[in-house]
């Protein structure tokens, strides 16, 4: 019999409980009375049997959507698009969805890539002129109509329907321990950034796909992914995961079937656009390819810390030299994320268990993130619901959110210094603050890695037998070539025997 799970049956497992299983939310259970008793009622059921309506499930629901509610408040100074004296940086609340609705012409009724040039993958342009042009239409022929918040109001509704709808595939997704997907819900970065961009988007799409992979349908998992890919780069990303560990399992045509359908899924959403209109359409992949080192990356944090050298103001340290060869920038940071693709495939393929995907999919985004050129502040987001699936502890990832939050006051200072000429932190505090985010990526990568290395430690395979979003690949046993391949060769030579009287 296999020891694959099935959904439905296996997940109806008792729930986690992080007061119990958490080391860090059971030190600070004690201050309110410690961890959930064993004779809990409406939290304590297996899943199908709760008689109480605030299940797990619907409190984690709930919350998601009281932070987005918060999120909506803090973005409240701005949207009426009328900033004033800086108030989008004196109040943290800048968007892009604000700013570019202007910007991309969608306020002039302009059609993305048609009328003007794109600097984001084509489904989001498309996304912004499903929602604009309406909006633009109504406006133009009632003044009263504020078109900036109306566009910033809907887009705020859609992105925050993602949200909750990643909630609710985290929670899918892990059904014996609803709690993990909390993290998310509560994240302080979701309350900062959840609609500076279109990330959600991608992420929501993203989910979706992952979850089709879990229950085993690889084709809807690819389009998924695809379309996901064609709203920002980084969902291309997670099928080498999926790739590498079918490969380990022998399972590799559901891989091909999903890599193969999510290859299509981008050609056929990029073709109209990228023949009709290739100028237009071409901007984003411009953008990225002359684009300088941009603030809080590794390479900003270096070129603070080289200068220049020596008493030659003409000499440039090593970082500034890049900054000003930008195609040399390129290749390394490039060459860089390759070389750790490559360590994670190493990793997945020589582990004494085969590593979950949520683990490998978080290595593989924090490692762009890492050597990236660009790190904007929205990008938190991309590996919140990564790390739920890969390391749903709440220590380090607490730690991760506060590093956040403090390159997010940092960073709106910097933006005020820049847009008033004069510096409201010194920059060391902002590269600081860079630092930290950037090691607190790195601290999660490497805890990471010492659950793949070391399984016993990992949180999800305590509760559950193998890797509940792997699909095809759970509960699959190792290909037979893999043992051959890890084990040395052993020589054919007889060896001698002991001598025995």
């Amino acid at each position: 019999m296999s020891s694959q799970s099935t959904p439905g049956i296996d997940d109806a497992g008792p729930t986690d409980h992080p007061s119990r299983s958490d080391g860090f939310v059971r030190g600070v259970s004690s201050a309110i009375g410690g961890p959930l008793g064993d004779h809990a009622t409406a939290l304590d059921r297996p899943a199908g049997r709760e008689r109480r309506f605030w299940t797990a499930m619907r409190i984690v629901l709930a919350l998601v959507c009281l932070t987005l509610a918060l999120h909506w408040v803090q973005k409240s100074p701005c949207q009426d698009g009328a900033w004033q004296n800086n108030v989008q940086y004196t109040r943290f609340c800048y968007t892009d969805v604000l700013a570019l609705y202007y910007a991309e012409g969608l306020n002039e009724g302009k059609v993305p890539y048609r009328d003007h040039p794109v600097e984001y993958p084509v489904l989001t342009g498309y996304f912004m002129g499903a929602l604009g042009l309406p909006v633009h239409a109504v406006g133009a022929d009632d003044p009263s109509i504020n078109q900036a918040q109306w566009f910033y109001n809907l887009n705020a509704l859609v992105l925050g329907a993602l949200a909750v709808a990643t909630v609710a595939v985290l929670l899918s997704l892990r059904r014996r321990r609803p709690w993990d997907a909390a993290m998310f819900a509560l994240a302080p970065a979701l309350v900062l950034t959840a609609t500076v961009n279109w990330d959600l988007l991608a992420i929501g799409l993203a989910a979706f796909g992952l979850l089709a992979w879990a229950r085993q349908r690889p084709v809807v998992a690819g389009v998924l992914l695809g379309l996901a890919g064609a709203a920002k780069l980084w969902p291309l990303f997670l099928l080498g995961p999926i790739l590498i560990l079918a490969l380990r399992a022998n399972r590799l045509r559901a891989a091909l079937i999903a890599t193969g359908t999510a290859i299509a899924a981008v050609v056929l959403v990029n073709l109209p656009a990228a023949r009709a209109y290739p100028e237009n359409w071409d901007r984003f992949f411009e953008l990225n390819s002359t684009r300088p080192i941009d603030w809080g990356t590794l390479w900003y944090i270096g070129r603070y810390l080289d200068g220049k050298v020596g008493n030659d103001p003409t000499q440039l340290g090593p970082f500034e030299w890049l900054n000003a060869n930008i195609p040399t920038l390129n290749t390394i940071s490039y060459a860089l994320f390759g070389l750790a693709c490559l360590g994670v495939a190493v990793l997945a393929l020589r582990a004494p268990r085969r590593p979950r995907l949520g683990q490998l999919a978080f290595l593989v985004v924090a490692a762009f993130l890492i050597f990236s050129k660009v790190w904007s502040q929205q990008f938190v987001l991309w590996l919140l619901p990564l790390v739920v699936l890969a390391r749903p502890k709440w220590g380090a990832f607490l730690a991760w959110q506060i590093a956040e939050v403090c390159y997010f006051v940092a960073f709106y200072g910097e933006l005020l210094g820049a847009a008033t000429s004069r510096a409201v932190f010194p920059e060391g505090v902002f590269v600081l603050a860079a630092t930290l985010r950037l090691g607190t990526v790195v601290v999660l990568c490497v805890l990471v890695v010492k659950e793949i290395l070391d399984p016993e430690r990992d949180a999800v395979r305590a509760t559950y037998p193998d890797d509940p979003d792997g699909g095809v690949l759970d509960g699959a046993p190792d290909a037979p070539w893999l043992d051959r391949w890890r084990r040395p060769a052993t020589t054919s030579e007889p060896q001698p025997q002991p001598v025995t009287t």
